[in-house]
């Protein structure tokens, strides 16, 4: 925190010597608050440039959680014995999270942005999630150059939550929560923050993105060594590829009352040292559910607790090396009656020339009504169903589903209380699985976990 508090104080000096230093005239900026909600893309406003202004927000969230985990498990000759190897999860507040974001706008459609991570279930301390440099118009270079394109166009350069479909939108990104209306995200949660850059092209309700990154969470210059059998000819799972990604859609309000959207995504890497699955570092909302309680028999190493093992309640479909996804999002809004779906279809394997392809698809719908003064209110359920082989020996895919319902109320555009019931079952897991070359009782075979949270947030 010593970092953080010598910024402000660098901050604070800058404004004194410098008078045409302002606060809050930041362009083309999504509000951090319920205003947030539904959208989707980067935005152009009219906010004026009044010389280089700075921008300084933060979200904070925390939760009561009441969940229970069981499974079909008992001791070593197979006898059942439902919750027998899961941890005895408590009634109780987990870690509270906090997010900060330090903007500022540097040139007239010119902004930059930087988003940390104060408190995360991974990371206690401090530590940077991304920052990009956002251009929406090239006067910087000439006065009025590309003027007519820049009108529709946004550039984003820097390391980044990648756009990679519409539902990490709707999601919740550590301790803001805000524009998520459930407490959960995705069982498979496609989120990743690489380097790269992406150019967007909105006009007349049309919706398109184009992007590439560099397919690494962790910046460095190194690669994998080949082995001698490999000197002479590089080999292609020790090289990185780029990512590439695309969005195509159409969004338009109808009419006062109805508003209608539908984007296709598109995301591929050919050798990457990353994972579009398991990149988020804040970790999964649903604390320690799933974790065995160390009986005999288990390896120490292997007794997780909540921080180590942060992706809790998640499905990661492990393509170690190769992965395409697609991503289809229709989104209807009628009134105070929303409907957002995810089909997400995604195809990859472990390691080039050896391993088969392997196919984890995801269907998601849910649908919110809200009511009240200014839509402060709001009640809401949520399916979601994962199915795919984790090995391509397997003789059946597994499958994981999840049933979420919630209310809410925005006791200002800035605070947010929600409730959420939460189920969630695991089917056709082995009973036994590999760990560290020992046979051992898979803590998801039968499982099933569920239970109340509570969550509380503030963003501004």
């Amino acid at each position: 925190m010593k970092k953080i508090y010598l910024l402000f104080i660098a901050l604070a000096s800058t404004f004194a010597a410098n008078a045409q230093l302002s606060f809050g005239h930041i362009q083309n900026q999504v509000p951090r608050d319920q205003r947030a909600i539904n959208v989707f893309d980067v935005r152009k406003d009219t906010t004026a440039y009044k010389g280089i202004s700075v921008d300084i927000g933060g979200a904070f969230a925390l939760q009561f959680q009441a969940i229970n985990s069981f499974n079909h498990q008992g001791d070593f000759t197979g006898t059942p014995n439902a919750g027998y190897r899961l941890n005895n999860l408590t009634n109780d507040f987990n870690l509270p999270n906090a997010n900060m974001t330090i903007g500022a706008q540097l040139a007239d459609g010119v902004r930059v942005n930087l988003d940390l991570y104060l408190a995360s279930r991974h990371h206690h301390e401090t530590w940077v999630q991304g920052g990009y440099l956002q251009i929406d118009k090239l006067d910087f270079i000439k006065k009025g150059l590309l003027e007519d394109v820049m009108k529709y166009t946004t550039i984003k350069i820097g390391q980044m939550e990648n756009n990679y479909g519409d539902a990490h939108f709707r999601r919740s990104n550590n301790a803001y929560t805000i524009t998520n209306p459930f407490i959960g995200n995705n069982i498979m949660d496609a989120f990743t923050t690489e380097m790269g850059a992406e150019i967007y092209y909105n006009r007349s309700g049309f919706v398109s993105m184009i992007g590439v990154t560099n397919s690494k969470l962790n910046q460095n210059v190194q690669e994998i060594i080949p082995g001698p059998t490999t000197a002479i000819t590089p080999d292609q799972n020790t090289t990185v590829s780029p990512t590439i990604l695309a969005k195509l859609g159409w969004d338009k309000q109808v009419d006062t009352d109805l508003r209608i959207r539908l984007t296709g995504s598109y995301y591929h890497t050919a050798n990457s040292s990353g994972n579009l699955y398991s990149s988020d570092r804040a970790g999964s909302r649903f604390y320690s559910v799933m974790t065995h309680a160390g009986t005999i028999g288990y390896p120490a190493s292997n007794i997780l607790d909540s921080e180590s093992n942060k992706d809790t309640g998640r499905f990661n479909p492990g393509f170690g090396n190769w992965a395409t996804s697609y991503m289809i999002n229709p989104f209807v809004k009628y009134k105070g009656f929303e409907f957002f779906g995810t089909l997400e279809f995604a195809s990859g394997g472990d390691y080039k020339g050896t391993d088969d392809t392997r196919n984890v698809n995801q269907y998601v719908g849910d649908l919110v009504y809200r009511f009240g003064s200014h839509e402060n209110l709001y009640v809401g359920a949520k399916y979601n169903l994962v199915d795919g082989k984790l090995r391509n020996s397997d003789a059946e895919a597994v499958q994981v589903n999840r049933f979420e319902a919630a209310a809410g109320w925005f006791m200002t555009k800035n605070i947010l209380a929600k409730l959420s019931y939460v189920q969630q079952n695991y089917k056709n897991y082995q009973q036994f699985g590999n760990v560290g070359g020992v046979s051992m009782p898979n803590d998801f075979y039968g499982g099933k976990f569920e239970g109340l949270m509570f969550e509380a947030t503030i963003s501004f």
